[in-house]
């Protein structure tokens, strides 16, 4: 089967900390997993501007390497996967349900990506798109055991339509995505992406979401609320009240290259007048 080809792998690698191409194997999954997610942040620019997000492997190569963006699920996931087949890896995309903050039985639209990958035969979960509380090491697909990260603990639960990942918050298993094996066709990504960036009724519309891990840490900014959670340790917060240090916030902490300012202030102004 024939899979979106990177125009430039070795830019992407060096963004990595990788002089060559490394082996497929466990080791260098998750050293790459952990460095994405701390290299490309997760951000919804584009939805609070409510632009059009294209998917595009092309696209999502020209917003992330050349305009200095990150993205969300359907872009960076796309980009991770790519990477990964470009390495040898056996991996293909899956999607999910998010729900994160959701009543127990929820069942919303099926709106994330991320991708399997299987090394020597065991099956691994792989996601460097879920905001602010992305896994940050590949999970053990068959394993219903507590899974240890680089930042919280996580676990697979298997319901009775597929897949459930929790992961332990404050002492509390939390979930965050239901998801299943089903063949995906970038039709299906194209769907779930049409949603997240055009339904009225999509949490990403006129929302400012971006997230970055760290070592022991993680960064996140919801609307004007900003916060840095460090492992064991009480979290950092603070409320954002001026469009312009918003901006210098988003430049400093998370490392991105805006959108001009003429386009991008008034969106903010209207976030923090909302």
């Amino acid at each position: 089967m024939s899979h979106p080809q990177l125009s430039d792998t070795t830019r992407y690698l060096r963004r990595l900390g990788f002089d060559a191409p490394p082996a497929p194997t466990l080791d260098t999954l998750r050293q790459l997993q952990w460095r994405h997610t701390a290299e490309f942040p997760f951000e919804t620019l584009s939805t609070l501007l409510r632009q059009p997000v294209p998917i595009d492997l092309e696209s999502v190569e020209r917003k992330v390497f050349e305009e200095g963006r990150g993205g969300y699920c359907y872009e960076l996931n796309q980009l991770f996967l790519a990477l990964l087949q470009t390495l040898g890896f056996d991996a293909r995309g899956i999607t999910g349900r998010v729900v994160m903050n959701a009543p127990e039985d929820a069942w919303p639209a099926r709106t994330h990506r991320l991708s399997l990958v299987t090394i020597d035969g065991v099956r691994y979960i792989t996601d460097v798109g879920f905001g602010g509380m992305v896994p940050t090491a590949p999970l053990l697909l068959d394993s219903r055991d507590t899974q240890v990260t680089p930042h919280e603990p996580y676990r697979i639960e298997t319901p009775a339509d597929g897949y459930l990942l929790r992961a332990n918050v404050a002492g509390e298993w939390r979930p965050m995505y239901l998801f299943d094996l089903q063949r995906q066709e970038d039709i299906d990504y194209t769907v779930g992406n049409w949603y997240v960036c055009n339904h009225p009724e999509s949490p990403f519309m006129g929302r400012l979401m971006v997230a970055r891990t760290g070592d022991g840490l993680r960064k996140t900014l919801n609307g004007n609320s900003y916060a840095v959670h460090r492992i064991g340790q009480e979290s950092e917060r603070r409320v954002i009240v001026d469009a312009d240090e918003l901006i210098d916030l988003l430049e400093q902490a998370f490392s991105l290259r805006v959108p001009p300012r003429e386009l991008l202030r008034p969106a903010l102004v209207g976030l923090l007048q909302g």
